[in-house]
C-alpha cells in the first residue's frame, strides 16, 4: 500500500511539472521581405542626373494612367507621351508610395488645388531634385489640367519644376479677350473655346509644365477646391492621397 501511494504521488507531480517532455518554445514566422519597386534611387538623385535616369525609367517602365484616390472621391489622370520626365518622375513616386505619405497641401478656390507636402516626416527617403521644364504651347492650364509647381523663382531662372509638388487647375471661365490678357502668349482657337467653356488659368501658360489632364473626376477636384482652409490654404480636415499606376 504504501508503495502504491508513493508511485500515486510520483505521478500527480509528473502530470503537474517537471516530468513534462520540455519542447523547443516556437519561433514566429519571418516577415515577407518587402517586394523591391524598381527604378533610380530616390535618395540619389539630383537635378543633373535626374532627366537621363528617368527618361530610361519611363522606357523601362511605361505607364500612361493613374488613380488618385482621396476622401471625397477618386481621380483619373492621363498623363501625356511628350512630357516624358515629368510624366516618368510622376510614375516612379506613384508606384514607390512616395505619394500615399502627401496629401492636399495647399487648395485655392477658384484657381487650383496643389498636392505633394507631408505634416509628418517621410518614411520613404527622399531627395529634393528639380526637372528641367517641359513646355509644350498645345497643353494648358484649363481646367483639369495636371502640372507641377516649382519654387525659388529667384533663384530658378530655368523654372525648374518639383519633384513631388504637383496641382490640378480649377480656375474660371473667362471671355476670349480676358484669356488673351492673362496669358501673355498667343492662344489657338481651341484653347480660347476651352477657357471659354470649361475655365482655366491661362496666366500659368508657358511658366509651368504641364503634363497631363483629369479623364474622370473632374467633379472630385472642384469639392476639393470647396474644402474650408486654414490662413496657408491648408485644408482644415487633411485630404489624404493614395496614387495607383492604372495603365
Amino acid at each position: 500500500m504504501r508503495f502504491i501511494l508513493a508511485l500515486l504521488c510520483a505521478v500527480s507531480l509528473c502530470a503537474a511539472s517537471s516530468c513534462q517532455p520540455q519542447t523547443e518554445p516556437a519561433q514566429a514566422p519571418a516577415k515577407p521581405a518587402a517586394p523591391v519597386i524598381p527604378g533610380p534611387d530616390l535618395a540619389t538623385l539630383t537635378d543633373s542626373t535626374a532627366p537621363a535616369q528617368l527618361l530610361e525609367y519611363g522606357r523601362q517602365h511605361p505607364g500612361s494612367e493613374v488613380l488618385v484616390r482621396t476622401r471625397l472621391g477618386n481621380i483619373r489622370v492621363k498623363l501625356y507621351d511628350d512630357t516624358p520626365i515629368h510624366k516618368a518622375n510622376f510614375l516612379l513616386l506613384a508606384r514607390k508610395g512616395v505619394f500615399d505619405e502627401t496629401m492636399f497641401n495647399r487648395v485655392v478656390k477658384g484657381f487650383a488645388i496643389q498636392g505633394g507636402q507631408t505634416s509628418n516626416a517621410r518614411t520613404i527617403r527622399l531627395r529634393r531634385y528639380r526637372l528641367p521644364p517641359e513646355f509644350r504651347p498645345e497643353h494648358f492650364h484649363k481646367k483639369g489640367a495636371l502640372g507641377m509647381a516649382r519654387y525659388d523663382d529667384e533663384q530658378n531662372p530655368g523654372r525648374l519644376s518639383s519633384n513631388t509638388d504637383f496641382y490640378f487647375v480649377i480656375g474660371e471661365k473667362l471671355t476670349p479677350d480676358q484669356s488673351k490678357a492673362m496669358a501673355g502668349r498667343k492662344l489657338s482657337p481651341a484653347q480660347l473655346k476651352a477657357y471659354a467653356d470649361i475655365g482655366g488659368t491661362p496666366s500659368l501658360d508657358g511658366q509651368y509644365t504641364v503634363f497631363g489632364e483629369i479623364i474622370e473626376g473632374l467633379d472630385v477636384a472642384e469639392r476639393i477646391s470647396q474644402e474650408p482652409v486654414d490662413p496657408y490654404k491648408w485644408p482644415l480636415k487633411d485630404i489624404t492621397l493614395k496614387v495607383e499606376v492604372v495603365k
